[in-house]
């Protein structure tokens, strides 16, 4: 959906910024938003159990700040923030991002009028902020899939995603729980179109990642805090998407990877499975040559070809968290997603 241009009917907006313990990119982030016009109608920031030191930094003129005594996650910090809010929209910015200056009106308009989406998301921008070879290329493909998936989402982001606040109070908030803190958007989502809700993915709204990636601690994330849960969240519901990682061409990648994989094992015993391999390489570079241009475009061609290992190796673990998350499927759950109405009960 183009976004609406009549500022009659803008809705009032409420930036949300959860903050967990050693966020170090807190100050450019509120800086960012300190910049924005028009302004928000408020911006709240949730410390999440985090110091002292975070609060301080965060108290700011026309910041509001909500210190929590016990670190409860970023689904709870969100939750918190959200129940504060005086605005129509909820807008959630990660405190690790940069977001421009027209961000709220961006986003107001997107929602003005009868015709506005329930909820809606954007993207990294292709200017990601740390250095070196492994941050590029990680925030790069973020902004890459996210560019190029359906306008009809099927999930949530929230590093800068902004919903309906009668819409969020309707499913029950972010599901929080203490076992995977780490796809509560993911599970939202599923909430919002479980509901019947309608998510938006908007191009044109783009935020700066800030954060610097380490190459194990790319490894670890994609593994445990995207791949495993993800894969996990997505046969519970028995619904496979087709959308953003889980697209037709992130899992053909998957599929070539493993059958490269195994044909090379097999070519010790049987040279002519090297074939087979050199195939599904081909094939890899085939059905990912646009993202390939688009990074040595960015960065140059070098940089492109030393991304190749790096995005097969992110198709592996991919197909590796897809097993295990399968396995976890498959046992009972341990605790249930906990939305914010039944959450205030028990308090």
């Amino acid at each position: 959906m183009p976004i609406n241009e009549d500022l009659s009917v803008t809705p009032t907006v409420s930036v949300i910024v959860p903050v967990g313990p050693g966020a170090e990119w807190l100050a450019p982030c509120l800086r960012a938003l300190g910049r924005c016009r028009p302004r928000p109608e408020q911006v709240i920031v949730v410390i999440d159990g985090a110091g002292s030191e975070l609060a301080e930094l965060a108290r700011q003129p026309g910041f509001e700040v909500v210190v929590l005594p016990d670190c409860e996650g970023p689904a709870a910090a969100r939750n918190h923030g959200a129940a504060r809010s005086r605005s129509e929209i909820l807008l959630f910015v990660d405190s690790d991002v940069e977001a421009p200056a027209d961000v709220v009106g961006l986003v107001a308009r997107a929602f003005a009028g009868p015709a506005g989406p329930s909820a809606l998301f954007g993207s990294y921008d292709d200017d990601p902020a740390a250095p070196g070879l492994v941050s590029r290329y990680r925030n790069l493909l973020h902004h890459w899939v996210h560019q190029h998936g359906r306008r009809r989402a099927s999930t949530f982001w929230s590093g800068c995603g902004a919903v309906r606040r009668w819409v969020f109070e309707t499913v029950g908030g972010f599901p929080e729980r203490s076992d995977q803190p780490c796809i509560e958007d993911i599970a939202f989502g599923a909430r919002l179109r479980a509901a019947g809700h309608e998510i938006e993915l908007e191009p044109s709204l783009q935020v700066r990642h800030l954060k610097r990636w380490s190459f194990a601690g790319m490894v670890w994330t994609d593994l445990t805090k995207r791949a495993i849960p993800w894969s996990e969240l997505m046969i519970r519901h028995r619904r496979l998407l087709n959308d953003l990682n889980t697209d037709l061409i992130g899992r053909t990648s998957v599929a070539l990877v493993a059958v490269a994989l195994v044909a090379l094992a097999a070519a010790a015993a049987w040279p002519a499975a090297a074939l087979a391999t050199a195939a599904a390489a081909l094939g890899l570079v085939a059905v990912n040559l646009s993202f390939y241009r688009f990074l040595a475009r960015r960065h140059g061609i070098w940089f492109a070809i030393r991304a190749v290992p790096l995005h097969w190796l992110y198709y592996l673990i991919c197909g590796v968290g897809f097993v295990i998350g399968a396995a976890r499927a498959m046992v009972p759950r341990r605790r249930p997603l906990l939305p914010v109405a039944e959450r205030a009960k028990a308090a």
